[in-house]
């Protein structure tokens, strides 16, 4: 759990204490730092930055809504430089379920709307063989629009990340609670803790090399690691409740 104290706090919806920390800012440092040479790519870099805070609080908007319409108290939501999470009084496997997924289920919505949205504006183009005076018309009349569609299109593809980030199945990601919670509908806790456990030590083994992967054929990397340590103990920890069982 995130142990910084906030740098402010507001209050969004159903009146949840919404804080953010001070880590935000680095993450804020990092977006204009790596696009400081000229006014326009600071501008870009805030835009950017907006994007992916706005859509980071939507996906735990989202966590909190599952719980909410569940009767499940949500004491806040947090935003800090490496994502953030969403606090609610402890609830059932069945609960967890619905609140887990609601996060990424919220981006991929986000995805799904800001995509048709870019479509919709996006103008008639000219005939293929339009003279060169009448495409830079076009362009010159459209330039404003053109502006509007990168950025819908851009939060789209932001919401699209985070939603495909968020669904791999190794902890503490959604994809790696949603796992453990459908397997203990059909298998026994030590069981699923093991199954769990044991994937996401074989996820974090192969990490290094996906993301080297993922470098070369995209061009980027995710600044996230699974920890070997977590997952090692949960296969440890579901091996020592079977032994207890048996005994």
């Amino acid at each position: 759990m995130n142990t910084e104290k906030p740098l402010f706090t507001w209050f969004g919806p159903w009146g949840l204490p919404v804080q953010v920390m001070p880590s935000t800012a680095f993450l804020l440092l990092l977006f204009v730092g790596l696009s400081a040479s000229s006014v326009d790519s600071i501008v870009w870099g805030l835009n950017m930055f907006a994007i992916l805070v706005t859509a980071i609080f939507l996906h735990e908007v989202g966590h909190a809504w599952g719980a909410h319409v569940q009767g499940i108290k949500v004491h806040r939501i947090v935003i800090h430089g490496g994502g953030g999470f969403c606090e609610h009084r402890s609830a059932g496997a069945r609960a967890s379920e619905l609140i887990v997924l609601m996060g990424p289920l919220v981006n991929l919505g986000l995805w799904a709307v800001l995509s048709l949205g870019a479509w919709a504006i996006l103008p008639t183009f000219p005939s293929y063989d339009a003279s060169e005076e009448v495409w830079e018309a076009f362009f010159r009349i459209h330039d404003t629009r053109f502006e509007v569609i990168y950025w819908l299109d851009t939060a789209a593809q932001i919401n699209l990340m985070l939603f495909v980030l968020n669904m791999i199945p190794v902890q503490p990601l959604d994809g790696g609670k949603l796992l453990h919670l459908w397997l203990l509908r059909v298998l026994r806790p030590d069981v699923a803790l093991m199954v769990v456990g044991g994937f996401g030590v074989l996820c974090t083994l192969l990490w290094i090399p996906a993301m080297i992967a993922l470098y070369f054929y995209v061009g980027f990397v995710l600044l996230f690691f699974p920890s070997l340590r977590m997952h090692w103990s949960m296969l440890r920890g579901g091996t020592r409740l079977r032994r207890l069982d048996r005994r």
